[in-house]
């Protein structure tokens, strides 16, 4: 019993110093970004912008101006679009369809370019996740009730502000609020990482999981890096899954269909308690993730069943 509180006690403090870490790259760059989009908003720079965009984002059910946060998600990592969603004044109906766009659509140079060194190629992967960013937002603005839903971020549009000051004081306020809840969650996910690791429960975890791979549509020799990538996401989950293809306990076919899966749905726990802590309702996140992982993994291999059939009756 001591050993294990002592080794578990290791683990919390291998993960403050990370966390510590973590906040000060957050406050770089969610801090700017945010008060960038306020200000663009409150000067009205983003509504002359935005009347570019807004034919394609009426069609999904949002605002415009929520283009924005779309294509800064897309080339930054997840927590500035969470920030960005947070600090805005937005209804939850919307803010729950950008959350799942952006959920699906962030990151792309650094995670398309891990997941083509395993098994797929980069541009397939960024039209992939940027196509069904497109296709969940639809299919969610046809299916999600239109009524009942409260407000989240900022509930005043940023251009009613009677000065600069009210402005920035919301900016701040509202930013540090996600930070700090970021942070607290951030610690907690790195803490259970630490555990997980240190306990070596890992793969005993993944054998849960072996008969849900069939739902989805994936091998059975996946379980375990399905797991890795929702539990610590692609960046880690790409290491561990090229370590695996080199050790040929893998394929690169199972590994790009894994790819497909986790193109739209990674990171399952982690990205689901950040914003949920920001107020989006879980079951939408965990539900339409893994929805649509699955319906991609399946197309891919009927697809991919049709190509073989018809070069066996050539």
């Amino acid at each position: 019993m001591a050993d294990t509180l002592s080794r578990s006690w290791k683990c919390v403090l291998s993960a403050l110093p990370k966390a510590g870490r973590t906040c000060v790259w957050l406050l770089k760059i969610i801090l700017p970004v945010s008060l960038l989009v306020m200000l663009l908003q409150y000067f009205g720079w983003l509504e002359t912008f935005s009347v570019y965009l807004s034919p394609v984002f009426s069609a999904i059910g949002l605002p415009a101006e929520t283009a924005v946060i779309f294509l800064t998600s897309c080339f930054c990592p997840l927590y500035t679009s969470i920030a960005l969603i947070a600090t805005t004044s937005l209804g939850l109906r919307e803010a729950t369809i950008l959350a799942l766009m952006c959920l699906t659509s962030h990151n792309l140079i650094v995670e398309s370019t891990i997941q083509g060194k395993t098994g797929s190629t980069f541009w397939g992967m960024n039209a992939l996740r940027i196509g069904m960013a497109f296709v969940i937002a639809f299919a969610l603005n046809r299916v999600m009730p239109t009524e009942g839903w409260g407000y989240i971020g900022v509930e005043r549009s940023v251009e009613a502000f009677g000065s600069l000051r009210e402005v920035f004081t919301v900016w701040f306020t509202g930013a540090m609020r996600v930070i700090i809840t970021i942070l607290l969650v951030v610690t907690s996910l790195l803490i259970l990482h630490g555990v997980l690791e240190e306990f070596k429960l890992m793969k005993g975890l993944s054998a849960v999981f072996t008969p849900l791979m069939r739902v989805f549509g994936l091998p059975k020799d996946t379980a375990f890096l399905w797991l890795v990538g929702n539990v610590v996401g692609l960046a880690y989950g790409g290491a561990i899954m090229m370590e695996q293809l080199e050790q040929k306990k893998l394929s690169y076919k199972n590994s790009n269909l894994l790819n497909y899966h986790l193109a739209v749905s990674h990171s399952l726990l982690e990205d689901t308690i950040v914003f949920a802590a920001i107020g989006i309702p879980v079951l939408w996140i965990l539900c339409t993730r893994l929805l649509f992982a699955a319906a991609v993994v399946w197309i891919r291999r009927g697809i991919g069943y049709a190509r073989k059939t018809a070069l066996t009756n050539r």
